[in-house]
C-alpha cells in the first residue's frame, strides 16, 4: 500500500489517497491514540469513491472513531474501462431513456463486477489491517451486491449496513442466506429504480438471526441524514 497524498481536514479526520497495486483508494482516519475500529465503505453498482454522498458519509463516520476506507470498483471510477464495459454502459443508459426493462443489462454489467471486485476488497482490508493506526473488528458499510459476497466468503466483516438501492444480482440473491453477521437494511420506499418488493424478498432472505429493516418515504437519493447516526449506533454495537 502506498499513500499518495496526506490532508488533515477541519474535523480533525485525516484523509489519505492510497494506491495498492492497480487499486485506488481512500482512507480516513480519526484523532485518536488507538487503533479504531474500520469499516469498509462502497457506493452502489460501482459509482466513485469521490462521489459526494459517499465521502460525507465517510467523514462523519470517521469523526466518530472509526478508520474508513474506500476503493474504486474495476473499470469505475478512476479505474480505465474497458470497450465491453463503455457498451454495457450506452445499453443501460439507452434502454432507462427508452423506459425498457433493464435487468438483464444490470445482470450482466454488476455480476462480473461483483466478481472483480471482491477479491480486490479482501486484499485491501488485509493491507488496511497490516497498518498500526487500525485494529478489528471490521464492518461493511454501502453496496449491496459486494457486501453480500463478502460478508460471505470474508470471515473478518463481522456487521454490514446495506442500502437496498441498488441492483443485487441473482448469484448475490442466494448468498444471502449465508450471511449470518448483524445486519441494518435500508430502503427508500418510493425508490423508482429499485422494486420495494424485491429489497423485502431479500430482507427475509438475509440468514442474520439479528436483522434491522429501517424504511424511509422517498426516492433514490433521499435516505434521511439521521440514518447515519442511527448507523453509526448499529456499528458501535458490533465494533466497539
Amino acid at each position: 500500500m502506498h499513500f499518495t497524498s496526506v490532508q488533515r481536514l477541519d474535523d480533525g479526520v485525516l484523509e489519505r489517497e492510497f494506491t495498492l497495486g492497480e487499486i485506488p483508494g481512500t482512507l480516513w482516519t480519526p484523532e485518536s491514540a488507538a487503533p479504531a475500529p474500520l469499516i469498509l465503505m462502497a457506493h452502489n453498482n460501482g459509482l466513485p469513491k469521490a462521489a459526494d454522498r459517499l465521502v460525507a458519509r465517510a467523514r462523519h463516520t470517521a469523526a466518530y472513531g472509526y478508520a474508513v476506507a474506500a476503493v474504486d470498483a474495476p473499470g469505475c471510477g478512476d479505474r480505465p474501462r474497458s470497450v465491453a464495459d463503455e457498451q454495457v454502459r450506452a445499453d443501460l443508459r439507452r434502454a432507462m431513456q427508452a423506459g425498457e426493462p433493464v435487468d438483464d443489462i444490470f445482470e450482466s454489467f454488476i455480476g462480473p463486477l461483483v466478481e472483480k471486485a471482491v477479491p480486490e476488497w479482501r486484499s485491501t482490508l488485509d493491507a488496511l489491517l497490516a497498518l498500526p493506526e487500525i485494529g478489528g473488528p471490521v464492518g461493511y458499510s454501502g453496496w449491496t451486491a459486494v457486501g453480500i459476497r463478502l460478508a460471505a466468503v470474508e470471515p473478518r466483516i463481522a456487521a454490514a449496513g446495506f442500502f437496498a438501492g441498488g441492483y443485487v444480482p441473482r448469484a448475490q440473491r442466494d448468498e444471502a442466506r449465508q450471511i449470518t453477521i448483524p445486519l441494518l437494511l435500508l430502503l427508500q420506499w418510493d425508490d423508482e429504480g429499485n422494486p420495494r418488493q424485491r429489497a423485502l424478498d431479500l430482507f427475509d432472505a438475509f440468514g442474520s438471526e439479528e436483522k434491522t429493516l429501517h424504511a424511509n418515504m422517498g426516492g433514490h437519493t433521499g435516505t434521511p441524514w439521521f440514518e447515519l447516526e442511527d448507523g453509526g449506533r448499529f456499528f458501535d454495537r458490533h465494533l466497539k
